[in-house]
């Protein structure tokens, strides 16, 4: 007795007793008919009602296969399923018998699925259905035909309807469909066409590709990663790598919640722990799935995962609550409870891959460890970790010999992946340079770090492109040196707290916050650019006042998605108009004085927590709580400008291509005490003026200029403040005076 070459030979000797099956029937339903075969199923004779009529007993026309042709059927079936074990014992791979295993399902099953398939893969079988139906329209095997073909008695067909129920292995898996002629709801379910699912049909004649519905947000991958090739903290991996070898050992499904930022190492974890366990990997974008129903999609995709045996990895698990809410949501919320309960009985391995560990719903994530998931909250990569990464992110290209790896860690505290995608882009910088042979330089390492930024802090924040320099501010010198000292802290805070070992001092503070006080126009925004242009890192602004709610509780809010989006944007937070809320701590004397301290508290929270640079600006020093000021690492003044500092102001706020007259007195313009925001403000008024009249930039237009100024501001001046340069503060024909 041979054994199966292949699955294809296996499932032909299937189709063979189907075959047979198929055939004894309509010898038995021929030798039954005494209609002529030509009019089979065209017309409904009165011989045929007379037939009907003389029959008598419920199911009276059931033709049953005689008893001899279904021993040899039963035999036939015994023969090939002892071909079968013994193909499976040689390490074939038999589709049909792993449908059976994955899918618990026995022989009657098995033998709907092939009556089903047998016209997709010979037509033939269309014309002997619908002669076996009495009709030429029923290509497709009806229920009440395949019920006839497989029971042996009345009772056994009744009691066969319940592998047709919507709760059968048959249906609740997709194995098949049932299907009508547009009026399903009104028909019997004997009349109900068998329609062997698509994906099944290709499983069998051994295909892989993911079924048509799910293809479009699924990706089935092949694990090629091992623990070595992850860059993770030791005692992380360690437990993590102990977790999975647990579970291979023991049997156990293992069903994990990974968090954290995209690219800190989720998806490699999960691929580590599949090649370990031998398993393929389904990834499933949950964005894009959640645009579906998603209890029917729930159920493909398990489908697929068993057909592939692989582990399911859905990414951005979070996306589903973003916008839903809670699980009560109406509508979504059922159909995400519905995909929970799937993902609850799937038995095999499922990685759960979300931003943050479900924070607007940790019920569920409770729910979900309730039942087996294990969480996992993956760091940011520390500065040590960051240079490794930047170092094998780097290896397969050509760099400049001065790149500083050290310095792309301590300023960027991007993950893994993102470093990877921050090479790639400053690739392609260098190629826009050198097509041929691009080299990657500094700036574009800088530029493609910057990429990385994420975008979401955009819409909460406004973006300023630092242009300044060191030569386009005057300040005191001690002010200046301050400055200074910030941009090396943020240069080598990764060799000071990771190299020489103040990280393990602190547990909270590793970031950098700062105090610019002073009047405004000081220069507190232009140092803020100018700092952000030294350290090549983007800068944004945020107006405090815009995030202060009157509403209980919603400045928290605001504060938290502000923090949360920086976590990975790599950029200096610029807070200004920081009186809004960082006064003095007032005396509870009601509800709104309570809270509003709360608000203090929170955002002094999240300044400790943040790691990366954060500058406010305030107005009024005095007005600034000293539970703050113990906090911030520097607080650095912006004093007035004295008669000399204004007049350099003066002098370096006008570009070298500005036509300036002759007559220009800066010595004269700097006794008004202005600050450098509005010599700027003049500067700028003088110019159009000037435009305007086609001449040079001269006194008069600057005079005018002044004049305009200290009215905005509200200062009073007569015309003694002008002295030689009051005729032009006057209107014409007029004294002026205020």
């Amino acid at each position: 007795m041979t054994v199966c070459a292949n699955n294809l030979q296996h499932l032909l000797y299937e189709f063979s007793r189907i075959d047979l099956l198929i055939r004894t029937y309509l010898e038995t339903v021929r030798d039954d008919n005494s209609e002529p075969v030509e009019f089979m199923g065209l017309y409904i004779s009165e011989a045929e009602i007379e037939n009907l009529q003389r029959s008598s007993g419920f199911l009276s026309t059931f033709k049953a296969l005689p008893e001899e042709k279904r021993k040899d059927i039963e035999a036939m079936r015994k023969n090939q399923n002892y071909k079968m074990a013994e193909s499976l014992k040689k390490g074939r791979k038999l589709r049909l018998h792993t449908l059976a295993e994955l899918f618990g399902l026995d022989p009657f099953e098995i033998d709907v699925i092939l009556i089903g398939l047998a016209p997709e893969l010979d037509l033939k079988y269309e014309r002997i259905y619908a002669y076996l139906q009495n009709d030429v329209t029923l290509k497709r095997p009806r229920v009440d035909l395949a019920m006839n073909l497989l029971c042996p008695t009345v009772k056994a067909k009744l009691m066969s309807r319940s592998y047709f129920s919507h709760d059968s292995s048959l249906l609740t898996n997709n194995l098949i469909h049932l299907t009508g002629d547009g009026q399903n709801d009104q028909l019997p379910l004997i009349s109900s066409f068998i329609k062997v699912d698509e994906r099944i049909i290709g499983f069998l004649l051994g295909f892989d590709t993911p079924d048509r519905k799910i293809r479009d947000f699924t990706l089935l991958v092949r694990p090629g990663i091992s623990f070595d090739d992850l860059v993770l903290p030791g005692e992380f991996k360690s437990k993590l790598k102990g977790m999975i070898n647990w579970h291979i050992q023991n049997i156990y499904p293992l069903k994990f919640l990974f968090s954290g930022a995209d690219g800190s190492g989720k998806m490699s974890a999960a691929k580590a722990a599949c090649r370990v366990a031998g398993k393929d990997m389904l990834v499933i974008d949950t964005k894009v799935m959640f645009k579906d129903d998603l209890s029917k999609t729930a159920d493909l995709i398990c489908r697929e995962a068993f057909l592939q045996d692989s582990a399911l990895y859905f990414e951005n698990f979070g996306a589903l609550f973003e916008d839903q809410g809670s699980l009560t949501f109406k509508g979504s919320g059922i159909q995400i409870r519905s995909l929970i309960q799937a993902l609850k009985e799937f038995p095999n391995w499922i990685f759960l891959a979300a931003m943050e560990p479900l924070q607007r719903n940790e019920g569920l994530k409770e729910e979900l460890m309730n039942t087996g998931f294990i969480h996992f909250s993956f760091p940011l990569p520390s500065y040590p970790l960051r240079k490794r990464l930047w170092k094998s992110g780097l290896q397969d290209y050509d760099v400049c010999e001065d790149v500083d790896l050290s310095a792309l860690a301590s300023k960027f505290q991007l993950t893994g992946g993102r470093i990877k995608d921050a090479a790639c882009t400053a690739h392609t910088l260098a190629r826009l340079e050198d097509p041929s042979s691009p080299v990657l330089s500094m700036e574009d390492l800088y530029e493609g770090c910057r990429s990385q930024a994420n975008q979401k802090i955009s819409s909460l924040a406004i973006k300023i492109d630092p242009h300044y320099t060191w030569e386009d501010i005057i300040l005191p010198k001690d002010t200046k040196e301050q400055l200074k000292e910030v941009c090396g802290f943020i240069r080598y805070r990764g060799k000071v707290y990771c190299d020489w070992g103040f990280e393990k001092k602190l547990s909270l503070g590793k970031g950098l916050n700062i105090l610019f006080s002073g009047p405004s126009g000081t220069g507190k925004t232009m140092a803020a650019e100018i700092v952000a242009n030294e350290v090549d890192l983007d800068l944004y602004k945020i107006n405090l006042s815009d995030m202060v709610s009157k509403y209980i509780g919603e400045t928290e809010k605001n504060l938290e998605k502000m923090f949360d989006e920086a976590k990975t944007s790599n950029a200096i937070l610029f807070f200004d108009e920081a009186d809004a809320l960082f006064g003095k701590r007032s005396e509870i004397k009601d509800a709104h004085d309570r809270y509003a301290n709360i608000e203090i508290a929170y955002l002094l929270q999240k300044m400790e927590e943040h790691t990366g640079t954060v500058i406010l600006a305030s107005n009024f020093r005095k007005n600034i709580d000293d539970a703050f000021l113990r906090r911030l690492h520097f607080t650095i003044e912006f004093p007035l400008p004295d008669d000399i500092s204004r007049e350099m102001i003066w002098l370096a706020t006008f570009p070298a291509e500005t036509p300036l007259g002759d007559d220009v007195d800066f010595a004269f313009l700097s006794k008004f005490r202005f600050t450098g925001g509005n010599i700027k403000n003049i500067a700028l008024a003088a110019s159009f003026l000037a435009a305007e009249d086609a001449d040079n930039v001269g006194m008069e237009h600057l005079i005018k200029a002044t004049k305009r100024e200290l009215q905005k501001i509200g200062k009073l001046f007569t015309e003694a403040d002008f002295g030689e340069y009051s005729r032009w503060i006057k209107p014409s024909g007029e004294k002026d005076h205020v």
